[in-house]
């Protein structure tokens, strides 16, 4: 049965009632598919680490994840050219049937990843197809989001876009949710083992029956009212892209939708949903499930505010509230990250006020301590001591020292001089460095550095407060950002130009924050300079978001073209 247009929608000055049943349908329609395709999105960064055994056992277990990681990364990469295909396509033949090809590309390269024959089996041929796999996931979730948003807000009434659209926005974090339990679901039927072996793929082909769910659903769905005036008029825009990005008037809400919204929008999400996560285990040393449960009753505590910041943008504008969101985590970011130190990890936040780590070296000797391939050697004595540090993930401050003078580190009052393997054979240099992790260990325990959290010591209830803060946030900045995207944008040229901003904003402003923040991390060694980049984003977009982009959501958008 086809949904057509709701009485009074995008009618301006309509007054305020219920959501129709139609309305309802378009939203859980739109919403449920959109979890769907993040769904199949998650998993695969979800089981990274499974992945990299299975399709790039040819290389050794560093290079291998990282592999896994740069073929995860290229889904965000490609998403603002699907951003670019798609949009066109929704501009040009429609909403309906472009976000429907969307679902059906991502459904079908999600399925055939699980049943993709393994490096073992077809050698170099495996990880190539698992890209280009992840390619058409990126691609198609490029074009998804652009349609969803779209479509229900050119479905919803004047003055509710924002509570309407605002369900959209919780989609992604319920696509994590469903994809995280389907795999601990399957791990805890199958035995780990089992699930390593063949049980991952499990996960990977249960979604064809959820496309089939969302494929059926979207197909009883009309076209939104707003298309099918413009294509009743004849207005419909015969070269989108050349409308969006090729006239200045456009090409400006483009540029300032990216930096003046999108950029930070994206970095605070990512922050609070992933990078969060990054810190409690890389940098406090929580236990992997402790922190996954932290963040699950974050999310399931905040999720809901996705939708009150949105309904609440219909009555005092998009604009404030996302900039409150980008200002708030500029201010906040260092003491709240440093209060998640002394609530998850209060012996680390003890030590490090107690018994400082400084590594004093020649600069001139000090690497770039990035090292994504895990090729480099470092093999100065800076570099020898940086990453002994890093590898037991103890935060550290750098001190110059007259140039040629090895490096010491000094933990409190006591210092270890490093040394030098330019010139050792490879057991000596292994020889020295055995002995000298060993000195650095023996004195960071007996000043106080855990070598890992200690689960019965941790304020639980602070950390889920802290960590409820920065989802928080990302409700703040992420429920009104749809329709304020929409409405920044004509009819006939919406799908294209909105699409594109917000997919560079989050598929790479946002997926290369983790990337950005580790190199940052490693370069420096302290463990909160990372939130430098996300703060410098976000710092950007509450600058330009509040000097140039206007306030959106008294616009009609059925008006004009």
């Amino acid at each position: 049965m086809a949904i057509n247009a709701s009485p009074g929608a995008g009618v301006k000055g309509a007054a305020p009632r219920p959501m129709t049943s139609e309305e309802r349908k378009v939203i859980f329609a739109s919403s449920l598919g959109t979890v769907f395709e993040w769904y199949d999105f998650y998993l695969y960064g979800s089981l990274a680490a499974i992945i990299a055994k299975q399709f790039f056992s040819g290389l050794d277990e560093g290079s291998a994840f990282i592999f896994a990681l740069l073929a995860f990364a290229a889904g965000f990469i490609v998403r603002p050219f699907g951003a670019l295909v798609f949009g066109r396509l929704g501009d040009m033949i429609g909403r309906k049937y472009t976000f429907l090809v969307t679902i059906l590309i991502m459904g079908l390269s999600t399925f055939i990843v699980g049943i993709l024959p393994t490096y073992a089996s077809i050698g170099v041929a495996a990880p190539v197809i698992l890209i280009i796999l992840r390619m058409l996931q990126g691609l198609a979730l490029g074009g998804e989001y652009g349609g969803a948003a779209t479509y229900v807000a050119e479905h919803a009434p004047h003055g509710r876009r924002g509570a309407y659209t605002s369900w959209i926005q919780t989609t992604a974090t319920l696509g994590l949710f469903l994809s995280l339990l389907v795999i601990l679901g399957v791990r805890t039927s199958v035995g780990e083992a089992a699930f390593v072996d063949w049980g991952w793929r499990i996960p990977f082909l249960v979604s064809i029956l959820l496309l089939g769910i969302s494929v059926w659903i979207r197909m009883t769905l009309s076209e939104s009212p707003a298309f099918q005036k413009m294509k009743a008029e004849g207005k419909t825009s015969k070269a989108p892209l050349a409308e969006s990005f090729g006239q200045w008037k456009n090409l400006k809400i483009v540029l300032l939708a990216l930096f003046g919204l999108t950029a930070g929008q994206a970095v605070v999400w990512y922050t609070g949903q992933f990078y969060s996560l990054f810190f409690l285990t890389q940098q406090l040393k929580v236990d992997a499930v402790t922190a996954n449960l932290m963040i699950a009753a974050a999310l399931l505590i905040a999720t809901p505010f996705f939708v009150v910041f949105g309904t609440l943008s219909d009555r005092i504008g998009r604009k404030p509230i996302i900039m409150l969101g980008c200002v708030l985590a500029v201010l906040t970011y260092f003491p709240v990250f440093k209060a998640l130190t002394a609530a998850a990890n209060p012996d680390l936040a003890a030590a490090q006020e107690r018994n400082k780590v400084v590594i004093v070296a020649d600069p001139a000797e000090c690497s770039f301590q990035f090292n994504p391939t895990g090729t480099a050697k470092f093999t100065s004595s800076c570099d020898v001591a940086k990453q002994v540090l890093a590898s037991a993930s103890v935060s550290y401050d750098a001190v110059d020292a007259p140039a040629g003078t090895p490096a010491v580190i000094k933990i409190g009052t006591t210092e270890i001089p490093s040394f030098s393997a330019k010139g050792l054979t490879a057991e000596e240099a292994k020889a020295k460095d055995v002995a000298f992790k060993k000195s650095v260990a023996d004195v960071l325990k007996a000043d106080g550095y855990p070598a890992k959290a200690d689960p019965a010591k941790m304020n639980k209830v602070m950390m889920v407060v802290i960590l409820t803060y920065l989802v928080l946030l990302v409700t703040m900045v992420y429920g009104p950002i749809a329709a304020m995207l929409v409405e920044l944008f004509p009819t006939r040229i919406r799908y294209t130009s909105m699409s594109l901003p917000y997919h560079i904003g989050n598929g790479w402003f946002g997926g290369l924050l983790p990337t950005m923040s580790f190199a940052i991390v490693a370069q420096t060694g302290n463990m909160y300079s990372g939130l430098w980049y996300p703060i410098i984003i976000a710092g950007m977009t509450a600058i330009v978001g509040t000097l140039f982009v206007r306030e959106t959501k008294d616009i009609d958008i059925y008006a004009g073209d």
